[in-house]
């Protein structure tokens, strides 16, 4: 992610920043994408950002940056993705969102230009690491010292660069009318979005769900079950090969005894007849292309013949605009999981914690958050004939998610037993449940912030 910032003559309060013209001499770049560079500058100083993050982590990246910009009194300069990332996606910004109503929606809080002024491209440049979860304080400090060197601060890394907790309730809320409000995406995005969602609302109610059955993450968990040997030798060396995945040796079992492994497409039909969803329940699978293809999904699909996807709701025209920019096509499973009348991932990733946050900024619609780790133990009890399907198992799978299904809740803290950073990754993420900052009792939270 590329971002730059500069920084204006005088350092305004964090706490006090709805300002009707933010000075012009205050600047910061942000060139975000799926690998892309952070500015930060000034008249003098500009700060840059190198990052690896897909969609999902985008939006909040982008919207910490728009936080960090205001705390640290700079402009924010529309990113520049990075064509050479992970998913090869030539997409722009403006390809993704509403780059005009996101500079306008913001124009009281940060100011924000389109690129880096020419009189600044030559200007002197450090390399900055910000800190992971900093604080509003962490930034202000920065900022005092860091535009008296520099006029360029390269930042390496731009997601998870502000804390969940404890800053100050006006920057809580920017964080939230950035990523609520002003990142917007684009019209061929929404078009299509709505479209989508209209086709499947013409059959009633539907569920998203986001089956995380993919082979990097299997890999990358080290998650075999139900797999033959030749697919968990795939899947092995995939992870021997992968060079930033620490763990090379991963016990299948033990993992998948923790809940640390995403549900099967079969445990996951077996956990929606349960909950009591009817077979006629339509099912819109927001999930990248499913380990083993047609052959793991056929018990889930037995159970519930219309599981649908993209490709099977929309037509090839309208799909063909969207080939080979995968991000735009995510951006589209996104849209499609926000408005479902029931979201369900299998597993808790970055897509599937943004989708959560907003349907609760939204009026905490129903996500239901599978329990892994409990659902084994049944899953486990009906393998060896222990337990079967039916009412039983619907009593003990009911009872065991009645709180787990996106109501109203503060965000849950460390772990325990944390101590030092490793506290602070545990938290609960801000864009989770940005409960209470930005979600109000009357519902109309969209209007409060």
């Amino acid at each position: 992610m590329h971002m730059e910032i500069s920084r204006s003559s005088s350092y305004s309060p964090v706490f006090h920043f709805r300002v009707s013209s933010p000075s012009i001499s205050v600047y910061v770049l942000l060139l975000l994408g799926f690998s892309a560079v952070l500015f930060l500058f000034s008249q003098r100083q500009i700060s840059e950002v190198d990052d690896k993050v897909l969609f999902s982590e985008t939006r909040p990246a982008i919207c910490d940056m728009v936080a960090v910009a205001r705390i640290m009194n700079a402009t924010l300069v529309i990113p520049q993705l990075d064509r050479r990332s992970f998913w090869q996606d030539s997409s722009t910004f403006a390809d993704i969102f509403d780059e005009p109503y996101f500079i306008q929606s913001l124009q009281g809080d940060v100011r924000i230009v389109r690129q880096l002024p020419k009189e600044l491209e030559s200007a002197p440049r450090a390399r900055k690491h910000f800190t992971s979860w900093a604080s509003a304080s962490y930034y202000e400090d920065l900022s005092q010292r860091i535009w008296k060197d520099y006029q360029v601060i390269h930042v390496p890394k731009s997601d998870s660069r502000l804390a969940n907790n404890d800053l100050p309730i006006d920057i809580q809320k920017l964080r939230c009318r950035a990523l609520y409000k002003a990142l917007q995406f684009s019209s061929p995005i929404e078009e299509l979005g709505k479209k989508l969602v209209e086709r499947l609302r013409s059959h009633g109610r539907y569920i998203a769900l986001h089956l995380r059955y993919e082979k990097d993450m299997l890999s990358f968990t080290g998650c075999t079950y139900g797999l033959n040997e030749a697919e968990t030798e795939e899947l092995r060396i995939m992870r021997e090969n992968t060079n930033h995945w620490k763990m090379k040796k991963i016990n299948s079992t033990e993992q998948r005894n923790e809940g640390f492994c995403p549900l099967t497409p079969k445990e996951v039909g077996i956990f929606l007849q349960s909950l009591g969803y009817p077979s006629s329940t339509w099912i819109y699978m927001a999930s990248g292309e499913i380990f083993g293809g047609q052959t793991y999904l056929e018990d889930l699909r037995f159970r519930f013949p219309n599981l649908v996807f993209k490709d099977t709701i929309a037509t090839s025209e309208e799909l063909n605009i969207f080939a080979s920019h995968a991000t735009q096509s995510a951006a589209l499973d996104y849209m499609i999981s926000v408005e479902s009348d029931v979201f369900v991932p299998s597993y808790s990733g970055n897509m599937a914690r943004a989708v959560e946050g907003q349907r609760r900024f939204l009026g905490h619609r129903t996500t239901i958050s599978p329990d892994r780790k409990g659902l084994v133990v049944l899953f486990d009890k009906i393998d060896n004939g222990e337990l079967q399907e039916g009412p039983k198992l619907t009593e003990l799978i009911t009872q065991m998610h009645k709180f787990r299904r996106g109501a109203p809740r503060k965000r849950y803290g460390s772990l325990p037993g944390m101590k030092g950073r490793n506290r602070l990754r545990t938290e609960e993420s801000f864009y989770e449940n940005p409960f209470p900052e930005c979600i109000c009792g009357n519902k109309n939270s969209v209007n409060n912030i």
